[in-house]
């Protein structure tokens, strides 16, 4: 009987399926991506539109192609330490992986082009620069964690600066957005330093040292809630009525919008401590596990729950930012993506 799985050509001989070209991009680690931009939309005051949906989609796009280029640069490599991976065990040639990553490169920026023009291809021409330089060259270098968690802040900003009505200046949505920005790059330096150790186990000292800072990011992103709500459609308006005359009393329809205001401040500190809990939770007790037993097959698990663990992360900086019912999705959206990550790893 023949084999009527879907898939895709790559020339005139060889043919992928489309689940392995789904294994070559480690799917549904993509959903952590959205909620960088998301995250930092927030921070900005961006609207959820659909510029912002585009952005997401470059972001996912290139993602992908950065899963794609991985496999490719490591074939040899993995050859030896992963040889079930589909470039090394022939499912997917290696010209095909490249090929992959150069046509979801392409999309990505195009993608970024139609949806923000200007602003976002000047976000998304860097972090496909990151992505790229990281894979080919930095990789093994001691710079190839700071490229990565530089690819992950420039996905954050990406968001900010989406253009719309109301958008206001880059710079100041770039400084609105930068402490989630930071926050989504310190978590992607302990993953970076981590995923070092996958193949061989690690040090006490380095899951010591990871946990420890991924402590302080969730206490950080927990107690730090901004101030100043996002403005726009992400947070919604301040009603009219809470400006007080000059020199008068309040306006004396103020005390309901008073007390919603106060409702939606309580929202976003629930919200976003409650992400930051379920970050330390999932991302944190790998690491504690991998810190009792630095094995090679711990720090893997916990370079997988640090990818998906970026999600309530992401979840918290959102609800920061002014947007608990976006914040909530993202959180809805995580068990889902651990379930995935059973089929398909996220490493």
């Amino acid at each position: 009987m023949k084999d009527r799985k879907a898939v895709a050509r790559f020339g005139s001989r060889s043919a992928v399926r489309l689940a392995d070209l789904a294994l070559l991009v480690r799917a549904p680690a993509a959903l952590s991506v959205p909620g960088d931009v998301i995250a930092g939309a927030a921070a900005a005051g961006r609207p959820l539109n659909a510029r912002t949906l585009g952005v997401i989609g470059s972001s996912v796009c290139l993602y992908w192609a950065g899963m794609a280029l991985n496999d490719y640069a490591d074939a040899t490599v993995d050859s030896v330490e992963r040889p079930d991976r589909p470039v090394p065990s022939g499912r997917v040639p290696r010209r095909a992986a490249l090929a992959v990553a150069g046509g979801l490169t392409v999309a990505g920026l195009g993608l970024a082009a139609v949806a923000g023009g200007r602003r976002s291809v000047g976000a998304a021409v860097p972090l496909a620069g990151l992505v790229w330089a990281y894979d080919l060259k930095l990789k093994s270098t001691p710079w190839g964690g700071v490229a990565m968690a530089g690819a992950r802040v420039v996905d954050v900003l990406a968001g900010a600066v989406v253009p719309g009505r109301g958008a206001g200046s880059v710079g100041g949505a770039l400084r609105r957005a930068a402490v989630p920005a930071g926050l989504v790059g310190v978590h992607t330096g302990t993953l970076m330093a981590l995923s070092r150790y996958e193949v061989g186990g690690a040090p006490v000292r380095v899951p010591a040292a990871t946990l420890a800072v991924s402590a302080v990011t969730a206490v950080a992103t927990g107690l730090s809630v901004g101030r100043g709500a996002a403005k726009g459609a992400l947070s919604g308006a301040v009603p009219s009525g809470l400006v007080a005359p000059r020199g008068g009393a309040a306006n004396r329809h103020s005390p309901a919008p008073l007390k919603g205001v106060a409702g939606a401040a309580r929202s976003k500190k629930l919200v976003a401590a409650a992400g930051a809990l379920a970050y330390l939770g999932t991302y944190g007790t790998a690491q504690v596990r991998a810190l009792r037993q630095p094995s090679a097959e711990n720090v893997q698990r916990a370079v997988g729950a640090g990818i998906l663990g970026l999600m309530p992360l992401q979840a918290a900086l959102t609800a920061r930012g002014g947007a608990p019912g976006l914040a909530a999705a993202l959180g809805v959206v995580h068990p889902l993506a651990r379930r995935l990550a059973r089929r398909i790893s996220p490493t």
